[in-house]
């Protein structure tokens, strides 16, 4: 294993790769994508920036997260440009399966300005992009055990919006009391040792 460096204006400290002696390794920096192949043009390793777009809060402070998924989402073109502009909330949003599809539903994301009478509806709920096992897979979570799937944050990787779906569980009343007063003991020992300093 060798380290490649890049300067720090790349923005990645090292790409980890595996190089053979007889092989020569190039590093391709366009896009804020990295990819590293060899002579014979055989793809070592391939790395993109995940540019998030927004972070749901609130489902960490209301759910206690038990496993995340990855999943596309269902775009008309004004939403994705809208979504790239940051013009979005998944606050108060949660997915659904129906109809062996999952989908996305309260999530916000505002009409974008320069388009026409085109205009999507800012609170249509999105199909969610999965496989067909994960979405069976969900599905049984959902209606056996009582959870719930809540996004967790929306982010663009490699152009293509993504959203990082939960699996959840609602939090009583004394955990997020619980979780409030271990967060404020965190801030206030982070206070006390920058004051050491």
């Amino acid at each position: 294993m060798v380290d490649i460096a890049l300067t720090p204006s790349d923005g990645l400290e090292t790409l980890p790769v595996l190089l053979y002696s007889e092989i020569r390794a190039n590093v391709e920096v366009a896009n804020r994508s990295y990819i590293i192949w060899t002579d014979s043009g055989k793809i070592l390793s391939y790395m993109s920036e995940i540019q998030t777009v927004t972070v749901n809060r609130k489902a960490y402070h209301d759910y206690h997260i038990l496993e995340t998924v990855e999943a596309g989402i269902a775009l008309k073109g004004t939403e994705i440009k809208s979504i790239r502009a940051g013009r979005v909330n998944i606050r108060d949003a949660y997915a659904k399966p129906e109809n062996g599809e999952l989908w996305l539903y309260n999530s916000h994301v505002a009409a974008y300005q320069p388009g026409s009478y085109q205009n999507h509806d800012p609170n249509r709920p999105r199909k969610l992009l999965l496989h067909r096992r994960q979405i069976d897979e969900l599905s049984g979570l959902v209606s056996r055990r009582g959870l719930t799937l809540v996004p967790l944050k929306l982010y663009i990787k490699n152009g293509v919006a993504k959203v990082e779906l939960g699996v959840a569980k609602g939090k009583r009343l004394h955990d997020k009391r619980e979780t409030l007063a271990r967060r404020e003991t965190e801030r206030e020992i982070g206070q006390a040792l920058r004051r050491r300093r």
